[in-house]
């Protein structure tokens, strides 16, 4: 599966302005690290989005466009952001009680693999020799009332991360809604992966080969062709 074009699905900031478009207005959102982030540059029209970090900040904004931000402004992954009027900054303690007490609606998180029964794993590959980096990840599993995964549909050598079953350990089980890739977007159903919509240009069969479980099509699904 390493032969997939490099020119084709969409960019990181296209993924991120995907998620954007779905999340509901007034929700409050915690973005988790890489990807993610990317997604507190994109509130639609009309909507106001508050997005938090488990570092101690709710109202954040995206990073400054330059490299002369704030050095006490920072995120949970410590890259400097804008903080929107109205934020608030308080103990990464109270941060963590708004995580487990349920008071978010949406969080967005990277992704090592996601299983077809919504099982997460992105904190380590389990290799004697990785470093774990399992942060705030499973309480956001654990305590937030939607979980998104915003990722590349393939590793850098063509192995899927949607998969049948995980073989990393895992950050949640069945925690999984929604799956969005450089190639689609993915709903985590009772029945597995179900597809919501494609990349323009790209089929289904393209898909389902760098899918390492089956994908299931829907009526309401966008088929590009």
């Amino acid at each position: 599966m390493s032969d997939a074009p490099s020119n084709v699905g969409w960019t990181r900031e296209d993924m991120a302005r995907r998620v954007a478009q779905d999340i509901p207005d007034g929700s409050y959102v915690n973005l988790g690290i890489g990807i993610p982030e990317l997604v507190a540059r994109f509130v639609p029209q009309g909507r106001e989005l508050v997005y938090h970090t488990e570092n101690g900040l709710l109202g954040m904004g995206p990073s400054p466009e330059s490299d002369d931000g704030d050095p006490e402004l920072i995120n949970a992954g410590k890259r400097h952001v804008t903080a929107n009027p109205g934020a608030s900054f308080f103990h990464q303690s109270d941060s963590f009680a708004m995580i487990r007490g349920g008071h978010l609606d949406l969080c967005v998180l990277g992704a090592l693999q996601v299983a077809q029964n919504g099982d997460l794993a992105n904190w380590s590959t389990g290799e004697p020799d990785a470093i774990p980096a399992v942060g705030g990840a499973m309480d956001l599993v654990a305590g937030v009332k939607a979980i998104y995964v915003i990722t590349q549909h393939t590793t850098k050598t063509g192995e899927p991360k949607l998969v049948e079953s995980c073989t990393y350990p895992l950050t949640g089980a069945r925690v999984v809604n929604r799956v969005y890739t450089d190639l689609a977007v993915i709903d985590v159903t009772p029945e597995g992966f179900r597809l919501v919509e494609l990349n323009p240009g790209i089929d289904l069969d393209f898909v389902q080969n760098r899918t390492g479980a089956q994908l299931l099509p829907t009526p309401e699904s966008t088929l590009s062709t």
